[in-house]
């Protein structure tokens, strides 16, 4: 805490600049706004606290840490007092180049400081300062500042972008050089992290200095503005996580969702893929000898690895040899060159050397030169272009058939899941994912051949326009010569562009249909997380089977295993085990049955729904629901579960974790891997590491999103909140078992590997529980009274009275007994606590009130008083901030927002496929949602399916917001059976509603 004055002072210091920058960039600013923040400022300037704390040892190696990074900002244009004051800059990326007008006072204060850190910023490189100089230039381009109106004189963490998120106009505050001053450490938020400048900021600029600009390219491909655009790059360069900057930055990034900013993320991880590509062809050939100025532009030009592939390929040595190349070895390219730019004076007869295999004959000559002139033709920029645009008007079709010559090893039932494609052709800009995945798994199982059709009037346009235009020769031709040139046309078609176009449409269909099959499952995956839990129930579980009878498994309300057995319903033993299973159910008092939906399940559902239908467990009213087992099996052997079920039979895992998963589904489904939980659509056919890493991201959103409870959670669901991982929850819960629960959340930053940007970024999702921890308080309080006196001594032997013993604490803090904070359970994040407690003396609350009904009442008398706007204004924060305090301060302590998602269908009967009827109306839950249409569990035992052109807007509820028209799995939904085909079991179904 001693070094808490010198963090503030370097806040003080950095905004002063940036009201210059606004000043200086416009001219009309007026000084009354200047007056205003110096004196908002001074009363923390004269904080007696900040002067008389001494600098303390053991903070040095931190500043020293801190200056290797916030050196960059050293203004080389400023003079004496400017030069000092711009050392103590942390963030200060507008301030480059601006002289100091305002901080005279501050110099003499700071003046130690300025010493300490110039003397450390000479160890930091000066590559570095001018490669984050850059990309302020670039942040500053892509805002076109004009110098709005800032709350720049805030100590807030979000109060900087007050002024660009009530206006419009002023978004071009959102900035590179701005974003970082949400996470300084002012004197009235101590729970605040200083920001930490991340050492790889400008990765792509350390790298290669591309011609294009990175923000812009970002913005035009996602379709974002510009200076969200250089604010996400901003937040993922600092090491922010989606659920923090989804919660905490929102207004950074103008209330984008997760998905849009996952899909931002992946799109600026291809252009530095593509940027990183390019240094390594430049380095490769300069390395050969082979570069020159042309060329270098060009490739720094390039925004694709198309692109790159078409201007560097003919730079590439292959092992054999094109022909083009072959041709080359022999001297025919000036042959080549000669009839474009000379033809007159060509003579191919002077080539011949009998002797030579390839110019033994004018035949062997005119094919050679056709070779290079057909490679010259396809590598060629402009005609690549052209081809290209004449094919974006033009019907290109994409076909598929059956293959003439299948393998053997093709089973007749995979041949019977392509008939649709067996004879299929459709225009590829009209083709849905779904159906490029089909022809593309039929194409790798060797059952369909798939070619795209590109028509002869676009070859015969093609060669028109290079024989009149791009390679038209510069003199008369004779016809010799003009049919060598027609022949590469044709040549160069067939053989180079017409495969290279092939190649291109079918890896961008295949790519767009990869990415927008990986964004359904994170979907379906989100809303199978989300699934509402089912608290303070006993449940059993049954995993159903025949020959090896259905395991069950009973579970308390906490999770706790309190009995498991197996029974043998479906071998003529079913009216004993009705004895037993009755048993257990009276003497546990459980009422729920949680059946999974594997084998033998739709005749495990009729045994309990005809035992149900008898009144058969009175006076106990028992219901029964389905759930997914997916990945149940998996899980039951994986080490994980053997360390959380020691000595218990894999099979009697699996009865566990399916009652788990109605008990609370997202702590149990987090336990299996994501593309093993059976809600994707092509999973296994598109790329595993996008998929692994959207999935993983979706699950740390819900999981933090939800939040965990520190002090009762498992390793295995920490390990998924935001800034943690496996390594630093393991951690956490060693923490916890040697020193006891967590009393609060600063304590977290005494765990071995949870540095400042750790607990930054996984803070907000953290809870202690305050009912949890009470007890424990009150003995430890206790017992620190104990033995106070005896602590007089400091380690290194002397003595220390009573009244230096608190000057003592505040350096080693080391008996200090942590105190509870009532804020820890809410989401309000802990650089917020200050203005949360602000508001709280607004509104003349207490902490003892959090979630309860009297502070509901006093926010919403408060707000309708003042209104949002104006009480954010009043402290000094934004709207986004002030409604995260709002919802963390009104929000029960048991609050949890899956109680709005839609929970387990439960039944007490059971309905066959015979008896639907055409026509016959039902509610179901969806299990899966697909490109091409919902699956819906409508309890006949098989999903039936909706398909995609039956689901309207018009029929999607209302009340819940929608980012697209796809349906998510356990939505309940009221449906129509349209068409049913008992021989392939197949139910056609029209969507009425959404329950």
């Amino acid at each position: 805490m001693s070094s808490l004055p010198r963090r503030a002072k370097v806040k003080v210091q950095t905004v002063v600049p940036k009201d210059e920058f606004s000043s200086f960039s416009e001219l009309s600013s007026a000084s009354e706004e200047d007056d205003k923040e110096d004196s908002a400022w001074e009363p923390q300037k004269k904080v007696p606290r900040s002067r008389k704390q001494p600098v303390p040892k053991e903070s040095k190696p931190k500043r020293v840490r801190r200056v290797k990074k916030t050196t960059l900002q050293i203004s080389e244009g400023s003079e004496g007092v400017a030069v000092k004051e711009e050392l103590n800059n942390s963030v200060a990326i507008a301030d480059v180049g601006l002289e100091d007008r305002k901080n005279k006072l501050d110099t003499v204060q700071t003046l130690k400081t300025a010493k300490t850190k110039r003397k450390n910023s000479a160890q930091s490189p000066s590559g570095q300062r001018t490669k984050k100089l850059k990309v302020d230039e670039e942040a500053n381009r892509a805002s076109t500042l004009e110098g709005g109106h800032e709350a720049a004189e805030t100590p807030s963490t979000s109060a900087m972008w007050e002024g660009a998120c009530k206006k419009e106009e002023n978004g071009d505050d959102f900035t590179f050089g701005q974003s970082p001053l949400k996470k300084m450490k002012t004197e009235t938020c101590p729970q605040g992290q200083p920001v930490r400048l991340p050492a790889n900021a400008t990765n792509i600029k350390e790298e290669v200095e591309m011609n294009w600009d990175i923000v812009q390219v970002l913005s035009e491909r996602t379709n974002i503005e510009l200076w969200v655009c250089a604010n996400i790059i901003r937040l993922f360069n600092d090491d922010n996580t989606i659920p923090f900057i989804i919660r905490y930055r929102k207004e950074l990034i103008n209330n984008l969702d997760a998905d849009s900013l996952r899909e931002v993320r992946q799109t600026l991880e291809e252009l530095r893929a593509v940027a990183k590509k390019v240094h390594s062809t430049i380095q490769k050939i300069k390395k050969e000898g082979k570069m020159s100025e042309c060329l270098l532009k060009a490739l720094l030009n390039c925004k694709t690895f198309e692109e790159l592939e078409h201007v560097s390929a003919p730079y590439k040595t292959g092992s054999k040899g094109t022909k083009a190349q072959r041709a080359k070895q022999l001297g025919l390219e000036g042959a080549a060159r000669t009839l474009l730019e000379n033809p007159g004076q060509l003579n191919l007869l002077s080539y011949i050397k009998p002797s030579v295999k390839g110019l033994s004959a004018l035949q062997d000559i005119e094919t050679g030169v056709q070779h290079i002139l057909a490679d010259m033709i396809a590598k060629d920029k402009d005609t690549l272009d052209f081809i290209r645009k004449l094919c974006q008007n033009r019907y290109i079709c994409i076909q598929s058939s059956l293959a003439k010559v299948s393998s053997k090893k093709v089973n007749e039932k995979d041949v019977d899941k392509f008939l649709l494609y067996q004879n299929f052709s459709c225009n590829i800009r009209n083709i849905q994912h779904h159906q490029i995945l089909a022809i593309n798994r039929g194409e790798n199982l060797k059952i369909l051949t798939v070619k795209v059709n590109i028509s002869d009037g676009v070859k015969n346009e093609f060669c028109r326009w290079c024989i009149q235009n791009r390679w038209r020769p510069r003199g008369f031709a004779r016809p010799e010569l003009m049919k060598i040139l027609h022949n590469s046309l044709d040549d160069s078609f067939k053989r180079l562009i017409y495969p290279l176009l092939c190649r291109e449409f079918r890896a961008k269909l295949t790519s767009d249909a990869e990415k927008e099959s990986v964004m359904m499952f994170g979907r379906n995956l989100r809303q199978l997380l989300l699934t509402s839990p089912v608290p303070g129930r006993t449940l059993m579980g049954v995993d159903p089977g025949y020959k090896h009878g259905c395991k069950l498994a009973i579970i308390s309300p906490t999770s706790q295993i309190l009995h498991t057995d197996v029974v043998y319903l479906h071998c003529g033993q079913g009216f004993r085990e009705a004895e037993k299973i009755k048993r257990l159910l009276l003497n546990f008092n459980c009422s729920t049955v949680v059946i999974g939906n594997g084998t033998a399940c739709r005749e495990t559902e009729a045994y309990f729904a005809d035992l149900i239908m008898k009144n058969y467990f009175a006076p106990l009213d028992v219901v029964y629901c389905i759930v997914s087992e997916a990945g149940a099996s998996i899980y039951s052997v994986s080490p994980e579960a053997n360390k959380e079920m020691p000595g218990l039979d894999p099979n009697l895992r699996s009865a566990v974790s399916i009652a788990r998963r109605v008990q609370d589904p997202l702590a149990e489904l987090v336990k299996i891997e994501p593309k093993h939980i059976g809600v994707g659509m092509y999973q296994h056919d598109v790329s595993q590491t996008l998929l692994k890493a959207t999935l993983d991201s979706v699950v740390e959103e819900c999981v933090s999103f939800v939040g965990v409870d520190i002090n009762i959670c498992s390793e295995v669901l920490l390990r998924h909140i935001a800034g943690l991982n496996a390594n630093r929850a393991k951690n956490i819960i060693e923490w916890r078992e040697q020193n006891g629960p967590f009393v609060n959340r600063e304590q977290l930053k005494k765990v071995k590997g949870l540095g400042p940007k750790s607990f930054q970024q996984c803070a907000g999702f953290i809870r202690i529980n305050q009912d949890y921890i009470r007890t424990f308080c009150s003995q430890q309080t206790e017992s620190a009274g104990q033995i106070q006196g005896a602590a007089l001594t400091s380690s290194a032997g002397v003595e220390v009275t009573n009244e230096k013993q608190g000057k003592k604490k505040s350096k080693t803090a080391g008996n200090v007994v942590p105190k509870p904070n009532p804020l820890d359970q809410t989401c309000i994040h802990p650089e917020s606590y200050d203005i949360a407690m602000r508001f709280l003396s607004f509104i003349r609350g207490t902490l003892c009130e959090i979630g309860k009904p009297e502070m509901e009442q006093k926010i919403n008398s408060f707000l309708e008083k003042e209104g949002i706007e104006k009480i954010a204004e009043s402290l000094q924060t934004t709207v986004h901030t002030l409604q995260v305090i709002i919802d963390g301060l009104s929000q029960p302590e048991s609050f949890d927002f899956r109680t709005d998602f839609d929970k387990p269908d439960f039944k007490r009967s059971i309905v066959c496929l015979e008896d639907l009827q055409v026509g016959t109306v039902l509610t179901g839950k969806v299990e899966n949602a697909t490109l091409f249409g919902i699956f819906v569990d409508i309890g006949v035992g098989r999903s039936g399916l909706i398909p995609i052109r039956n689901v309207t807007e018009a029929k999607l509820s209302k009340t819940k917001k929608r980012r697209s028209l796809g349906l998510g799995p356990g939505e309940r939904v009221e449906v129509q059976v349209l068409n049913i085909d008992i021989p392939r079991s197949r139910i056609t179904l029209d969507l009425i509603r959404v329950l």
